[in-house]
């Protein structure tokens, strides 16, 4: 599995596991919804500055969006 694909999964499982919606995430990092939706898509070649941005926002360390052992 790729990087791109193992934050992603991550990203979705952090975030649903918050309760927060693809919005209310966006919001919380000054995203748009649609870029939050492709990015746990695997859609997006993200950037380290938007991953850790959404990192802060989900209140976690941005190894745990990028950790292999997690994304399954």
């Amino acid at each position: 599995m790729t990087a791109r694909l193992t934050f992603s999964r991550n990203l979705r499982k952090v975030r649903t596991g918050q309760g927060i919606s693809q919005e209310r995430l966006a919001d919380l990092c000054d995203l748009h919804r649609t870029y939050v939706s492709s990015v746990e898509r695997g859609e997006r070649n993200i950037t380290v500055d938007n991953m850790e941005r959404l990192a802060v926002a989900l209140g976690v360390d941005i190894r745990v969006l990028l950790n292999p052992d997690d994304a399954s």
